[in-house]
């Protein structure tokens, strides 16, 4: 009877930790939240955009899910987003747990209007960042360096992208979000074909003149975003650079996915952007859409595109902000 007893008041604590999890998870709006969570990180009023559900009642449900671990809130700004927990890759018996369920809802494929409405609301992320760039294309260059000067994060990656001229001989490299052009002239000398894609039309002319200042033929620039250039472009690229742009991406995760699918195998991923801070002028008057991230952040999602991390480099700047640059492998 006292090995009973004893077994039981073992085994308590680990149960008590657990009953949570699982209470909070029995519920299918709650499901259906974790599941459109899987990759993405959206806002109270975007959830309920998302799902047609009051602000009030999904304010409940998005409490519940953070209180048992299975979400949890990121401040941007004025605004609170949520996401799936980075922590919950331990192997902690909840964080299993978390895992679990996890791996169940994503199983289960997402219905058509749920997709339709995470595409408007992507949508009007992305018609955001636009306008942004398209009132102020003039003044970006002035505001980007009240957060970083170019040459503090561009130096960097270039180091990083001439250890690699070897291997880019006669390859092909990919420039996400080239803004102004000023770092293609670098990415021009040590490939075979430079592609820029880019969703602003007023930045993508300011590269198109920036390339013929430089007389850089090899230069092709793409009005659009990466998922579009996937189909016809998959597997082309051993290098893939985005200099300071996730923070303007409606959803950065899917930056990995895609530029995954746009390298070669033994390709390479190379990003620089803005560690997590709580300066929120940087929305307004740099058009970003995020306030940085977190370094698990960018590991968690490459990990999920499948890609192995490389180097690692911060660089901290006067004006309290710190620059990460990230390198990430996609192996064979």
């Amino acid at each position: 009877m006292n090995s009973i007893a004893s077994i039981d008041s073992e085994l308590s604590p680990s149960l008590d930790q657990l009953a949570p999890v699982f209470k909070a998870s029995g519920d299918p709006l709650r499901l259906e939240i974790l599941r459109v969570l899987q990759r993405d990180t959206f806002g109270v009023m975007e959830l309920s955009q998302i799902f047609g559900v009051r602000q009030s009642g999904m304010s409940h449900h998005l409490k519940v899910l953070a209180k048992a671990g299975l979400l949890e809130p990121q401040r941007e700004g004025n605004a609170i987003f949520y996401r799936r927990p980075l922590r919950a890759r331990s192997q902690e018996l909840t964080d299993q747990a978390v895992r679990q369920v996890f791996a169940l809802v994503d199983q289960v494929a997402l219905p058509d209007h749920l997709n339709a409405r995470i595409r408007e609301v992507r949508d009007q992320r992305a018609d955001q960042s636009q306008a942004f760039f398209a009132r102020h294309a003039e003044q970006f260059r002035e505001q980007q360096e009240l957060i970083a000067a170019f040459e503090h994060y561009a130096e960097p990656v270039a180091e990083l992208v001439r250890q690699k001229a070897a291997q880019l001989s006669g390859r092909d490299s990919l420039e996400i979000g080239p803004g102004e052009g000023a770092f293609l002239a670098e990415l021009s000398r040590s490939s075979r074909q430079v592609v820029a894609v880019d969703n602003s039309r007023d930045m993508l002319s300011r590269a198109k003149v920036a390339c013929g200042e430089a007389g850089l033929d090899n230069v092709e620039l793409i009005e659009g975003t990466t998922d579009l250039i996937r189909g016809g472009q998959a597997g082309r690229f051993q290098l893939v650079v985005a200099n300071m742009v996730l923070h303007h991406v409606p959803n950065p995760a899917d930056i990995f996915e895609d530029a995954a699918a746009l390298m070669r195998d033994g390709g390479c991923l190379i990003i620089s952007d803005l560690c997590s801070h709580d300066q929120n002028w940087a929305k307004a008057n740099c058009g970003d859409l995020w306030l940085g991230f977190e370094p698990e952040e960018l590991t968690a999602w490459a990990e999920d595109a499948g890609l192995s991390t490389g180097e690692t480099l911060f660089i901290g700047l006067r004006n309290g902000f710190q620059v990460q640059v990230r390198e990430f492998w996609k192996h064979s």
